[in-house]
C-alpha cells in the first residue's frame, strides 16, 4: 500500500480557478479521481488525500462528495474554511460528522501581507482546529519560514503538515536561508513535511534530477523519514513532470533508505499526520 499525500481535483473553469494562467495550458481541463487513478495505480499508490485549489465551502463540499463516491481510494481532505471569519466555529461545526475532512489550509503564500498568519483573528480561527480534530496544512513560500516557526510556535499541540517543502527557490540554485529555516521549523515535533512540489520550483524545462538532490536531502535531514511523506502535487506536477515521472524521483531518492524508512515516506507518515483510517 502507498499513499500520495497531496493532489488536487477540479473541474476546470476560467472564473473559478483564474490563478491557472494562459501558460499553464496542461491544467486547463478536467481533473478527476478516475484521472489520477489511471496515473497513480501502475506505480503503487492505493490512497491519496486530495487538498483544496480555490478558497470556497463550495469546493470543501465537492472533495469529500468524491471522497465519500471513492471512498476505498481517496483516504481524505485538506479543505478549506473561512478561518478570519465571525463564524469559523459554526463552520466547523457542520463539517463535524464528515470524517473524511482531515485537514484546513488557507492559501497563505498568495496573500500581500507576509505577516498573515501572525494575525490574530487568523490563529483564532487556527486555534479552533484542534477542537474538532483537524490538522493545518501550511502553504507558504521559503521567504514566509521566519513567520511559520512563529506562527506553529503560537499552537505547539496541533499537528502542521508542510506542503512542497516551503518551495525552496530551486529555480536560482539558491538554498540558503531556505535550508536554515527548514531545520528551525523542523525541531518543533508537531510539524510533518511533503515531499511534493519542488520540480515546479525548478525550471519547468531544464530541471535535472541532480538540480532537485540538495533540496530533498536538506528535507530528510531536516524532518527524517518519520515525519517525510510522498506527495505528487497532481496535476500542477504536469507543469514540469508527469506523475510516474515525479514518483519515479522520490522513490530513487528513497532507495538509499531502510525498508521501514522508504514505508514511511510513502505510506506511514501520511496515515499518521492526518489521522488516516
Amino acid at each position: 500500500m502507498a499513499i500520495d499525500a497531496h493532489h488536487h481535483f477540479w473541474r476546470y473553469s476560467p472564473t473559478e480557478y483564474e490563478w491557472i494562467s494562459d501558460a499553464m495550458s496542461v491544467l486547463r481541463r478536467d481533473y478527476l479521481p478516475q484521472d489520477l487513478q489511471r496515473e497513480a495505480a501502475p506505480v503503487g499508490i492505493d490512497g491519496a488525500v486530495s487538498v483544496q485549489a480555490r478558497q470556497t465551502l463550495q469546493e470543501t463540499d465537492w472533495l469529500l462528495e468524491l471522497a465519500e463516491q471513492n471512498a476505498e481510494f481517496i483516504r481524505g481532505v485538506v479543505g478549506w474554511v473561512p478561518l478570519v471569519s465571525q463564524t469559523v466555529g459554526r463552520d466547523l461545526s457542520r463539517y463535524a460528522g464528515r470524517p473524511k475532512l482531515k485537514a484546513v489550509r488557507h492559501v497563505l503564500q498568495d496573500e500581500p501581507d507576509d505577516d498573515y498568519m501572525l494575525r490574530d483573528d487568523f490563529n483564532r480561527g487556527v486555534a479552533l482546529l484542534k477542537d474538532f480534530g483537524l490538522r493545518y496544512d501550511i502553504l507558504i513560500f521559503e521567504r514566509h519560514l521566519p513567520q511559520a516557526i512563529q506562527f506553529v510556535d503560537r499552537h505547539p499541540t496541533q499537528t502542521f503538515i508542510l506542503d512542497h517543502i516551503a518551495k525552496p527557490r530551486v529555480r536560482d540554485g539558491e538554498i540558503s536561508p531556505w535550508r536554515e529555516n527548514l531545520k528551525e521549523l523542523a525541531k518543533r515535533p508537531n510539524v510533518y513535511c511533503k515531499l511534493s512540489g519542488v520540480v515546479t520550483e525548478a525550471d519547468h524545462r531544464t530541471w535535472t534530477p541532480m538540480q532537485l538532490q540538495p533540496y530533498m536531502d536538506a528535507a530528510l535531514d531536516s524532518f527524517g523519514s518519520r515525519r517525510l511523506m510522498f506527495g505528487s502535487d497532481w496535476p500542477v506536477c504536469l507543469l514540469a513532470a508527469g506523475y510516474r515521472r515525479w514518483h519515479q524521483i522520490v522513490q530513487e531518492f528513497a532507495a538509499k533508505l531502510t525498508p521501514d524508512e522508504q514505508d514511511r515516506i510513502f505510506e506511514q507518515t501520511a496515515v499518521e499526520a492526518y489521522g488516516l483510517d
